[in-house]
């Protein structure tokens, strides 16, 4: 297997993960699982099997990246196949992320979750200019957080 990572390591500035380039993520195509320093090399594997959306050639692809930066890092990995990184994907996740937003709206807590994740989208960079004006409308006039 072609592996496509590439170590990235820039000092002295924190990298947003909107400006890391495909080749450090295990899974480039979804830019998911950066691999940037041993924690986060540690880190794709515990969270492989929640990539959802994967083919199994991108999980052998990302096999091999994560292996290939464990390398680099000093990482020692002792499963030498994708398959032994756990079930594929969760076949439970999308009901439990229902029964979360379910218990948040009971507590009165989805306006504030549903602001934070805007606020956090909107420092990065990621929201689009007319849902910001939409978020700052709904603000104005008391509708969220």
């Amino acid at each position: 297997m072609q592996t496509t990572w590439r170590p990235h390591e820039k000092h002295g500035s924190l990298t947003m993960r909107s400006n890391l380039p495909d080749t450090v993520f295990a899974f480039p195509k979804q830019r998911k699982e950066p691999l940037t320093d041993s924690k986060h090399v540690r880190n794709a594997v515990v969270r492989f099997d929640q990539v959802i959306d994967a083919s199994d050639a991108d999980r052998a692809l990302a096999f091999a990246n994560i292996k290939k930066a464990a390398r680099h890092y000093k990482v020692d990995i002792s499963e030498t196949n994708w398959h032994e990184l756990g079930v594929h994907p969760q076949p439970n996740r999308e009901d439990a992320a229902a029964k979360a937003v379910k218990t948040k709206r009971r507590r009165g807590e989805i306006e504030a979750a549903a602001a934070k994740a805007i606020d956090t989208k909107r420092k990065h960079g990621v929201l689009k200019k007319a849902a910001a004006k939409a978020v700052e409308t709904k603000r104005e006039r008391g509708e969220i957080g």
